[in-house]
């Protein structure tokens, strides 16, 4: 076991208040941050017992985790906080007993913690039905990351999987066993998918897109028996309707049940039907408990499945707690907690669903107003009341105006609902500007922050961006449906008081980077100098440019080099200067000073020839190995003056730049396709070959990923990629827009069945489309959310050429191709290049001696550390060190 310790008070001092925390999941970290706010960790000593064998993590974003996303990427702890506050978190201890009279709580490993304040947040758990079988051997629950592990590990045996629960979290769970590679079903017991979100309407809409996906989905119907083989593995599913499913898989998720258990043996109020009894403060019976989130059961007879309630109830505890726990302590809080808004938005499949308010429409004398195309996916429906008032909807396939209208719920829209519900393009702009919202209307319901709240963080606290306004009132940074509304309120406010919004990108141009691009274009500029003198602000004429616009005014001159004239090379010239610390030595720096180098392994595909060059270099200058996740070796602990030895010796054995270093093409990563595979259809690997060998050397926004998958098992991850490709029967199907970051996104559809020579010309489009259109630094995840009419218009683009500007973009990429040149190879042959490359200007011959390299990870087994966090020290509960 692991924890953290706070520091005991000073000899004499008078002893701190205990406030226990049970239970550390995304409720619970918000609870932490609140009394940190509220300064009560300073006075009060802290201490969390978490279940699970990780700090609290975004389980909102579970199946990210299938597209590449690393379990402590999912983290919603943020660096530094638990030290930086003093509490101490014991993960994988849980709480197992509360003892009342005594004030205290007994954790699984047997240690007793007394407390002054204790608080529930021990969340909910799966609920499994009743079938018989239901313990076979492959039947698994989608809940945590260790399900998610386990389900990943079994799943690589298996051909067909069958999901138990057509809600949020079973549609995520389909999504992810459609990424294993499974041919899945979805076994839903209500007429339709996600019953409680959306109307039938909306269902029917999102039940044809799922299929279209290849999913197999049943409603209606219930499990009846899962069927398992001689040694207890599943082998089936049996259905109330008679028919049967062959499986081999299993997961339950047919929804959640509150975890009351501690709350029970303590003797404290539940309700009825589960949850822990609380009052309009989150009070348990026990004065001295509150309970928060899923498990508890709030003053208006509700249990709140969402992390949104989730997150007031744990405010409005905080303040309570707060306020007894204050130098003053004087009255009671004035927040408190009657209900919640239970509106949700998500992206389930690639597919945007969002409801709010009375979606179902079961306001007496209300109507609807729908719009549907069922070709496209789409289907809106706003429900009106008799006076005109906004009471609800649902929105399926075009959750875009979802930010706008949510807030004007409980009002009267200005405009006529018919207008509310047309496809952008079509429906009025200024209908739903920020100006049509009421200050009191909640702009962000993760953190309940509102458009009053947002307009006085602009004129009040004189914030003057969106990032100055999501650090000011917190809105944005939980789901992150509202940022598009967040930056057209923080824009409106600031020119309405008269602040000139400065779109530029820096304070040496005064254009977008999308302008900017096209200056260089159709001016022919042909160096950063020309176009700074030319085009920049006029006090930043003749001066040296800053760290923001010389790359990215360096990246738009490479893009654009066969077109403009220029070579393209980023170390020729005055381009030289220009580049980041990365591009400057063609190499990416570590945290220790040294480099590290990726060769290109197009497709993943390798000689023994070329692993053997490898495995020498890196022994010989004493490289530590790492196999990348886009299939590639990575070498790192290289001194600036060994690059060009290194790469002497791979460019000799047919290696080319990687390209690790710079915002262009990584990898386009593959699964083994056809000709191995028993399931593949189509040459995954050539296919991959071909692609990365004609974009390599693209420089873009950004930094661009890709891969092939052979079939619909999706082993190579395409969908979460900048462009990814799953083969068909019938050819290819292309993915655009994905990201496995930071922030995942699945891939979105753009076209299918393609042949060969449509998918690489498409793909021409699409890349010189987004480089033409992006901002600085901008993914394309986050490119498709945000250009105007998002995905449709992306496609009118470059599949229908709407704008006519698929002929320029494809000749772009011509000249790209043909002009290629591997940057290694051109900078071993020009001595004036490889000058650059020295540790010390004064030193540019052998090393200095005194100084020596450490290497972050030596290539041996390392002693088993635990650790509760990145920034934690191992403690036991009494303070001495593990």
């Amino acid at each position: 076991m692991s924890t953290e310790t706070t520091p005991t008070p000073a000899a004499g001092g008078p002893e701190r208040p205990v406030i226990v925390l049970v239970g550390h999941g995304m409720v619970g970290q918000r609870f932490l941050e609140e009394l940190a706010g509220r300064e009560v960790t300073e006075r009060a000593r802290v201490i969390v017992l978490c279940e699970e064998p990780r700090p609290a993590y975004d389980r909102v974003q579970l199946t990210s985790y299938f597209s590449g996303t690393g379990p402590d990427e999912l983290s919603v702890v943020p660096d530094g906080f638990m030290a930086r506050h003093g509490i101490e978190l014991h993960v994988g201890d849980p709480a197992v007993s509360v003892d009342r009279e005594a004030g205290t709580v007994t954790s699984r490993a047997g240690h007793v913690i007394r407390y002054d304040t204790l608080v529930l947040a021990t969340g909910s758990y799966p609920f499994v039905p009743p079938v018989p079988g239901k313990d076979s051997t492959g039947c698994f629950v989608y809940r945590t990351v260790e399900d998610l592990l386990a389900i990943e590990e079994y799943a690589a045996g298996c051909r067909t999987g069958v999901v138990v629960g057509g809600g949020l979290l079973g549609l995520e769970a389909a999504g992810a066993l459609r990424g294993l590679g499974l041919a899945t079903h979805i076994v839903e017991f209500n007429p339709r998918l996600m019953a409680l979100q959306v109307d039938e309407g909306g269902g029917a809409a999102l039940r044809r897109t799922v299929e279209e996906m290849g999913l197999l989905v049943h409603t209606g119907v219930a499990g009846q028996e899962i069927t398992a083989n001689a040694s207890g593995a599943v082998t089936g599913m049996a259905l109330s309707d008679g028919s049967r499913l062959p499986a081999d898989l299993v997961v339950f998720s047919a929804g959640v049940r509150p975890r009351d258990e501690l709350a029970r043996q303590a003797g404290l109020a539940t309700g009825e039907r589960g949850g822990i009894a609380v009052d309009e403060r989150c009070r348990t019976s026990d004065p001295a408990v509150y309970a928060i989130g899923e498990c508890a059961l709030t003053a208006d007879g509700k249990v709140y499945g969402l992390v949104a309630p989730g997150y007031e109830m744990a405010a409005t505890a905080a303040e309570a707690i707060a306020a007894e726990r204050g130098p003053d302590a004087a009255g009671a809080p004035e927040r408190v907690f009657t209900g919640a808004d239970t509106s949700t938005k998500l992206k389930l499949l690639g597919v945007d669903v969002a409801s709010f308010g009375d979606a179902h429409g079961t306001a007496e004398g209300c109507m609807d107003v729908v719009y549907a195309d069922s070709r496209a996916g789409v289907y809106k429906k706003l429900v009106i009341g008799a006076d005109g008032t906004l009471l609800g909807g649902v929105l399926v396939g075009d959750a875009d105006s979802y930010g706008m209208l949510r807030p004007l719920t409980g009002t009267v829209p200005p405009a006529a609902p018919e207008q509310l519900v047309l496809p952008a393009g079509l429906a009025p702009a200024a209908a739903l500007g920020p100006s049509s919202l009421p200050d009191d209307a909640v702009v962000c319901s993760c953190h309940n922050v509102t458009k009053g709240a947002v307009r006085a963080a602009v004129t009040e606290h004189k914030c003057t961006d969106v990032p100055q306004v999501k650090s000011c009132t917190r809105a944005g940074t939980g789901c992150g449906s509202c940022v598009k509304v967040l930056g057209r309120l923080v824009n409106t406010e600031l020119e309405a008081n008269g602040v000139t919004v400065d779109k530029g990108l820096c304070g040496c141009f005064a254009h977008t980077r999308q302008e900017l691009y096209e200056i260089v274009r159709a001016l022919r500029v042909s160096s950063f100098r020309e176009l700074l003198d030319g085009h920049g602000r006029p006090g930043a004429r003749g001066g040296e440019g800053c760290e923001i616009c010389k790359p990215a005014v360096a990246s738009v001159i490479a893009s654009l080099a066969p077109a403009i004239g220029t070579s393209g090379y980023v170390l020729d010239g005055e381009q030289a200067a220009l580049q980041d610390t990365n591009d400057h030595f063609l190499a990416n720096l570590q945290r220790n000073g040294s480099y590290s180098i990726v060769p290109r392994v197009p497709g993943g595909e390798i000689t023994p020839e070329k692993l053997i060059v490898i495995g020498e270099v890196a022994r010989d200058f004493g490289l530590y190995t790492k196999i990348t996740g886009g299939q590639r070796i990575d070498l790192f602990g290289a001194r600036v003056d060994q690059l060009p030895a290194i790469w002497s010796r791979l460019v000799a054995a047919g290696f080319e730049s990687g390209h690790a270093y710079g915002k262009a093409l990584r990898t386009v990563k593959s699964c083994v396709g056809s000709t191995w595979c028993r399931y593949g259809v189509q040459d995954s690997v050539r296919m991959a070959i071909d692609l990365e060998l004609r974009y390599r050397g693209l420089r873009a926004p950004h930094k661009l990923k890709s891969a092939v998958s052979g079939c619909a098992r999706e082993c190579a991850e395409a969908m979460g990629k900048d462009f990814g490709v799953i083969a068909t029967a019938a050819g290819w199907n292309l993915y655009v827009g994905g990201n496995g970051g930071a922030t995942p996104r699945h891939a979105d559809l753009l076209a299918q069945d393609l042949s060969d020579e449509e998918l690489v010309r498409l793909i021409d489009r699409f890349l010189m489309f987004y480089i033409r259109t992006a901002d600085r630094l901008e993914r394309t995840s986050v490119w498709l959310e945000r250009i105007e009419g998002g995905l449709d218009h992306v496609r009118d683009v470059v599949v229908h050429d709407s704008l006519g500007i698929c002929g320029e973009l494809e000749a772009l990429m011509t000249a790209h191709v043909a002009h290629y040149r591997d940057e290694w190879a051109e900078t071993l042959a020009d001595p004036e290049k490889l000058s650059r490359f020295v540790s010390f200007v004064n030193a540019p011959g052998v090393p200095d001696p005194s100084v020596r390299f450490t290497p972050e990870r030596d290539q041996v087994k390392p002693d088993l550390t635990i650790l509760s966090g990145p920034d934690i020290p191992v403690r036991t509960l009494e303070g001495s060190t593990s």
